[in-house]
């Protein structure tokens, strides 16, 4: 059985839950990364020696990296859907992956001063330049989806899981956010999948 280390409130994490739950997998989920240790254990660096979370073991496969591990599992249960088989089609899909971890660090002052920081302990400087930031990138996806129902086209791809993780915390965090009408019609469409509501679309913590 497919073997997931991770804590279910970290961005990434979720990325490989989400996709296992679109494939229908079974799999069996270990709490690991920070309140849960477990990721600077001997045995956990043997698996992964960047201490972080997700890893997977698939019938003695070990892999580690978010995106990867998204793209494995696609690749291995639904080539030909989620994981697009045509090259170009296939690129494009893995762009919007790539583009998730752009987004991520403009994201990641907001979300760890505003939802893991202690209010007299915030850096309220990089919150805002973080902020900011996000509103500069999140045109670029807004003109993508202007024609699009997903980030690819027509159908719901690898490429909507890591930057709908991402999304999913700017449209959760407090703060003041400029309209993207796309953007916000997309993350309608994904909160319709019941993957997305169970490990995704949750409060922030």
């Amino acid at each position: 059985m497919l073997k997931i280390w991770g804590r279910t409130n970290s961005v990434n994490v979720k990325k490989a839950l989400w996709a296992a739950e679109e494939l229908g997998l079974k799999y069996q989920r270990i709490d690991a990364g920070m309140e849960h240790g477990v990721t600077k254990t001997p045995e956990y660096l043997r698996m992964n020696p960047n201490s972080l979370v997700p890893t997977i073991e698939d019938d003695g496969f070990i892999l580690w990296e978010s995106h990867t591990v998204v793209r494995y599992l696609c690749a291995k249960h639904a080539a030909g859907t989620l994981w697009p088989t045509e090259l170009r089609a296939r690129a494009d899909a893995e762009r919007w992956m790539d583009w998730a971890f752009t987004f991520q660090r403009a994201m990641r002052d907001v979300f760890w001063g505003l939802i893991r920081t202690p209010a007299e302990k915030r850096d309220l400087k990089a919150i805002e330049a973080g902020r900011e930031q996000t509103a500069k990138l999140l045109p670029v996806l807004e003109q993508n989806l202007a024609d699009k129902k997903y980030v690819t086209g027509t159908s719901f791809t690898m490429g909507d899981i890591p930057i709908g993780c991402e999304v999913q915390r700017w449209m959760r965090v407090p703060i003041e956010r400029p309209r993207f009408p796309a953007v916000e019609a997309w993350f309608e469409r994904l909160r319709e999948r019941p993957a997305y509501r169970k490990y995704v679309d949750i409060p922030l913590s």
